[in-house]
Protein backbone atom coordinates (compact mmCIF):
# COMPACT_ATOMS: atom_id res chain seq x y z
CA UNK A 1 0.00 0.00 0.00
CA UNK A 2 1.36 3.42 -0.98
CA UNK A 3 1.92 5.98 1.76
CA UNK A 4 -0.32 9.02 1.43
CA UNK A 5 1.22 12.48 1.44
CA UNK A 6 -0.59 13.15 4.76
CA UNK A 7 1.53 10.45 6.43
CA UNK A 8 4.71 12.15 5.18
CA UNK A 9 3.83 15.48 6.87
CA UNK A 10 4.87 14.18 10.29
CA UNK A 11 8.49 13.77 9.12
CA UNK A 12 8.98 17.29 7.76
CA UNK A 13 11.45 19.58 9.53
CA UNK A 14 12.57 21.66 6.55
CA UNK A 15 10.69 23.57 3.87
CA UNK A 16 12.39 24.62 0.65
CA UNK A 17 10.54 26.94 -1.71
CA UNK A 18 11.07 28.35 -5.16
CA UNK A 19 10.06 32.03 -5.51
CA UNK A 20 8.57 32.86 -8.92
CA UNK A 21 5.39 30.84 -9.42
CA UNK A 22 5.36 29.60 -5.79
CA UNK A 23 5.79 32.59 -3.47
CA UNK A 24 4.58 34.81 -6.33
CA UNK A 25 1.99 34.23 -9.03
CA UNK A 26 4.77 34.16 -11.62
CA UNK A 27 3.72 37.46 -13.15
CA UNK A 28 6.22 40.30 -13.48
CA UNK A 29 5.36 43.97 -13.69
CA UNK A 30 8.04 45.73 -15.70
CA UNK A 31 8.49 49.30 -14.51
CA UNK A 32 9.60 52.11 -16.87
CA UNK A 33 13.12 51.93 -15.39
CA UNK A 34 13.30 48.18 -16.09
CA UNK A 35 12.75 47.11 -12.48
CA UNK A 36 10.78 43.87 -12.18
CA UNK A 37 8.05 43.95 -9.54
CA UNK A 38 6.69 40.77 -7.97
CA UNK A 39 3.74 40.30 -5.62
CA UNK A 40 3.91 38.02 -2.57
CA UNK A 41 1.06 36.84 -0.37
CA UNK A 42 1.25 38.03 3.25
CA UNK A 43 -0.46 34.82 4.40
CA UNK A 44 2.47 32.84 2.99
CA UNK A 45 4.80 35.20 4.88
CA UNK A 46 2.92 34.64 8.13
CA UNK A 47 3.11 30.88 7.69
CA UNK A 48 6.87 30.96 6.97
CA UNK A 49 7.48 33.16 10.02
CA UNK A 50 5.34 30.84 12.16
CA UNK A 51 7.25 27.78 10.92
CA UNK A 52 10.57 29.44 11.78
CA UNK A 53 9.30 30.39 15.24
CA UNK A 54 8.21 26.79 15.82
CA UNK A 55 11.70 25.46 15.02
CA UNK A 56 11.32 24.51 11.37
CA UNK A 57 13.88 25.41 8.73
CA UNK A 58 12.68 27.49 5.77
CA UNK A 59 14.98 27.81 2.77
CA UNK A 60 14.65 29.49 -0.61
CA UNK A 61 16.18 28.34 -3.90
CA UNK A 62 15.35 30.59 -6.85
CA UNK A 63 16.67 31.22 -10.31
CA UNK A 64 15.73 34.88 -9.87
CA UNK A 65 18.17 37.47 -8.57
CA UNK A 66 15.93 40.26 -7.23
CA UNK A 67 17.46 41.79 -4.09
CA UNK A 68 14.07 43.12 -2.92
CA UNK A 69 12.85 39.51 -2.78
CA UNK A 70 15.89 38.60 -0.68
CA UNK A 71 15.24 41.56 1.64
CA UNK A 72 11.59 40.58 2.13
CA UNK A 73 12.46 36.96 2.93
CA UNK A 74 15.35 37.93 5.22
CA UNK A 75 12.98 40.27 7.10
CA UNK A 76 10.84 37.21 7.85
CA UNK A 77 13.89 35.55 9.43
CA UNK A 78 14.88 33.28 6.53
CA UNK A 79 18.65 33.02 6.32
CA UNK A 80 19.10 30.28 3.72
CA UNK A 81 18.24 32.25 0.58
CA UNK A 82 19.87 31.13 -2.66
CA UNK A 83 19.23 33.40 -5.65
CA UNK A 84 20.52 32.96 -9.18
CA UNK A 85 20.31 29.18 -8.77
CA UNK A 86 19.91 27.57 -12.17
CA UNK A 87 21.01 24.06 -11.16
CA UNK A 88 19.00 23.89 -7.93
CA UNK A 89 20.35 20.49 -6.95
CA UNK A 90 23.64 22.21 -6.00
CA UNK A 91 21.95 24.41 -3.39
CA UNK A 92 19.71 21.55 -2.24
CA UNK A 93 22.79 19.39 -1.61
CA UNK A 94 24.44 22.25 0.28
CA UNK A 95 21.38 22.58 2.56
CA UNK A 96 21.21 18.82 3.16
CA UNK A 97 24.90 18.65 4.07
CA UNK A 98 24.93 21.89 6.10
CA UNK A 99 22.11 20.72 8.39
CA UNK A 100 22.77 16.96 8.12
CA UNK A 101 19.23 16.37 6.88
CA UNK A 102 17.60 13.26 5.55
CA UNK A 103 15.65 13.79 2.33
CA UNK A 104 12.53 12.39 4.07
CA UNK A 105 12.55 15.45 6.34
CA UNK A 106 12.33 17.92 3.43
CA UNK A 107 9.27 19.35 1.70
CA UNK A 108 10.10 21.13 -1.55
CA UNK A 109 7.62 23.24 -3.49
CA UNK A 110 8.32 24.23 -7.07
CA UNK A 111 6.32 25.09 -10.15
CA UNK A 112 8.49 24.68 -13.25
CA UNK A 113 10.94 22.31 -14.91
CA UNK A 114 14.11 23.53 -13.07
CA UNK A 115 12.44 22.31 -9.84
CA UNK A 116 12.00 18.70 -10.93
CA UNK A 117 15.54 17.43 -10.09
CA UNK A 118 15.17 18.58 -6.46
CA UNK A 119 11.59 17.27 -6.28
CA UNK A 120 12.92 13.83 -7.22
CA UNK A 121 15.23 13.86 -4.16
CA UNK A 122 13.00 15.07 -1.31
CA UNK A 123 10.59 13.27 0.97
CA UNK A 124 7.59 15.38 -0.02
CA UNK A 125 7.70 17.05 -3.43
CA UNK A 126 4.82 19.49 -3.79
CA UNK A 127 3.58 22.21 -6.12
CA UNK A 128 0.90 24.87 -6.55
CA UNK A 129 -2.10 23.81 -8.62
CA UNK A 130 -0.97 25.95 -11.56
CA UNK A 131 2.45 24.29 -11.86
CA UNK A 132 3.49 22.95 -15.26
CA UNK A 133 2.43 19.35 -16.04
CA UNK A 134 5.96 17.94 -15.58
CA UNK A 135 6.09 19.33 -12.05
CA UNK A 136 2.60 18.11 -11.22
CA UNK A 137 3.67 14.64 -12.34
CA UNK A 138 6.71 14.78 -10.01
CA UNK A 139 4.67 16.05 -7.04
CA UNK A 140 3.29 13.88 -4.24
CA UNK A 141 1.06 16.79 -3.20
CA UNK A 142 -0.57 19.42 -5.41
CA UNK A 143 -1.96 22.32 -3.40
CA UNK A 144 -5.50 23.53 -3.99
CA UNK A 145 -3.96 27.01 -4.25
CA UNK A 146 -2.08 28.72 -7.06
CA UNK A 147 1.40 30.17 -6.80
CA UNK A 148 1.36 33.47 -4.92
CA UNK A 149 -2.16 32.78 -3.69
CA UNK A 150 -1.54 30.76 -0.53
CA UNK A 151 0.04 27.48 -1.66
CA UNK A 152 2.97 28.01 0.72
CA UNK A 153 0.61 28.71 3.62
CA UNK A 154 -1.31 25.55 2.65
CA UNK A 155 1.65 23.17 2.96
CA UNK A 156 3.14 24.81 6.05
CA UNK A 157 -0.19 24.87 7.85
CA UNK A 158 -0.79 21.20 7.06
CA UNK A 159 2.63 20.17 8.39
CA UNK A 160 2.30 22.26 11.54
CA UNK A 161 -1.22 20.99 12.22
CA UNK A 162 -0.18 17.34 11.83
CA UNK A 163 2.72 17.98 14.21
CA UNK A 164 0.41 19.93 16.59
CA UNK A 165 2.42 23.12 16.25
CA UNK A 166 -0.14 25.35 14.51
CA UNK A 167 -2.90 25.71 17.09
CA UNK A 168 -1.35 28.32 19.40
CA UNK A 169 -2.72 31.43 17.69
CA UNK A 170 -1.79 33.76 20.52
CA UNK A 171 1.84 32.78 20.89
CA UNK A 172 3.66 35.91 22.04
CA UNK A 173 6.81 34.88 20.12
CA UNK A 174 5.06 35.45 16.79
Amino acid sequence: MEISYKQLLANISTFIFDVDGVLTNGMLTIMPDGELVRHMNVKDGYAMKTALNKGFRVCIISGGTNQAVKSRLAALGISDIYLGAHNKIVQYTEIIEKYKLKPDNVLYMGDDIPDVPVMQKVGLPSCPNDAVPEVQKAARYISDYKGGEGCVRDVIEQVLKVQRKWDNYFDATL
